[in-house]
């Protein structure tokens, strides 16, 4: 059919006798690229009315589908209609340029089938990480990984075919690979390690984009950004990016304080010995509080215990978990706790304990009044001083007696 259509074209420009042959082949080159835009503008319209209506149903993919097609139908369009062009022109014409016209054709087809795939896997990937579209969203990280990995085979693909289609053998091309990639190997053997560390985050899934990571090993703490396949990026708690390579990842340890269930209160509080007597109460009521919380959760582990007879205090120990894990909200929900706490202390006539010293002076030893205060207060004084060295204290103490 082409070559009828074409033996019609040059039909045309040999025997229309109006013009000269340049401009009866100008003629129709113009028409030809006309024709070809206005036929992809038609296109364009068509696919755009269609993904209107598919957009009202409840299926995306047919979105998906159309979205990713629309520029490469497009981009064929103009291949064809400008390779008919040149092809007119390379008839009537002896430029050189126009003898790649095959070659172009056929690297244009690969490119755009090229293009067509990526923008389908970019579209899938939407998709499926979507918690609009799909009812139970894939995992970022994961869906991630794969289109990158899809994407890395369509284009291995479409550049092997590309150097078959310019006459390049491919079985050289492979065993070339064969041989270097031994010697690439070694040269990169960082690079690799890297590389192999990111296929294990993306499949064990240790952490995924947006989780705040830590590790007690390294000075490693943030919010991940991105994981590369050489890198993963982690926004520092001080709003600095930090570069991680994934290798590095395959020997230290990891926190993951996203997925906590639950914050935990650990205190130890202490009050007076002077309350001993209220101990029972103020612990009864401190576990009666949390039980009652409505931001503890109560099925977990809940201690409140009077564990030790300390220096200055008797120290109680309260432990318990919150129900939420946000950061900001635990520290209100735990400064609610503490307060509530100490009305309750409070609530007994006790106090919170702080480190004190008691002095006892020895039997005998009296401070005087009125006139004699000075005196007494520099008997003190040479008491304290007395500690200091054994030849003082016996004055002293001798000194305050009088």
């Amino acid at each position: 059919m082409f070559e009828d259509a074409h033996s019609t074209v040059d039909s045309w420009i040999a025997n229309f006798g109006l013009l000269s042959q340049s401009w009866r082949v100008a003629l129709v080159v113009f028409g030809l690229v006309l024709g070809t835009a206005t036929i992809a503008f038609i296109a364009s319209r068509i696919i755009g009315f269609l993904e209107g209506k598919f957009g009202n149903t409840k299926n995306h993919w047919d979105d998906a589908l159309l979205h990713a097609v629309r520029k490469p139908v497009v981009a064929f369009v103009w291949l064809q209609g400008v390779y008919w062009a040149a092809e007119v022109a390379y008839r009537h014409s002896d430029a050189e340029i126009f003898k790649v016209n095959q070659t172009i054709l056929e690297i244009g087809f690969i490119w755009i089938f090229a293009w067509f795939m990526l923008r389908l896997i970019k579209e899938g990937e939407t998709v499926l990480v979507s918690p609009v579209k799909m009812k139970r969203p894939m995992d970022y990280t994961t869906v991630n990984a794969v289109s990158k990995l899809a994407r890395a085979a369509v284009i291995i693909t479409v550049v092997l075919i590309a150097m078959q289609s310019l006459g390049y053998s491919i079985s050289g091309v492979l065993a070339f690979g064969g041989v270097g990639g031994v010697a690439v190997g070694f040269a990169a053997k960082d690079l690799l390690a890297n590389f192999f560390g990111g296929v294990i985050i993306h499949f064990d899934r240790p952490f995924k984009v947006g989780d705040w990571v830590r590790s007690p090993d390294r000075s490693i703490e943030g919010v991940v950004e991105h994981i590369g396949w050489r890198i993963t990026t982690i926004r520092t708690f001080d709003k600095r990016p930090l570069y991680v390579p994934n290798a590095a990842f395959t020997t230290i340890a990891v926190e993951n304080p996203s997925r906590m269930t639950n914050r935990r209160i650990s205190e130890t509080i202490g009050i007076r010995y002077a309350d001993v007597s209220q101990m029972d109460q103020i612990v009864s009521d401190i576990r009666s509080m949390l039980q009652g919380h409505d931001e503890i959760d109560a099925n977990q582990t809940l201690i409140v215990n009077f564990v030790a007879f300390n220096a200055s205090s008797l120290d109680i120990m309260v432990y318990t978990f919150t129900k939420t894990t946000d950061w900001v909200r635990f520290h209100e929900i735990k400064q609610d706790v503490l307060l509530q706490i100490s009305g309750i202390i409070e609530g007994y006539g006790a106090e919170v304990a702080f480190p004190t010293r008691t002095l006892h002076l020895p039997d005998g030893v009296r401070l005087a009044q009125g006139s004699g205060q000075a005196d007494s207060s520099d008997s003190y004084e040479e008491t304290q001083a007395g500690e200091s060295g054994s030849n003082n204290r016996a004055p002293a103490v001798q000194a305050d007696k009088a």
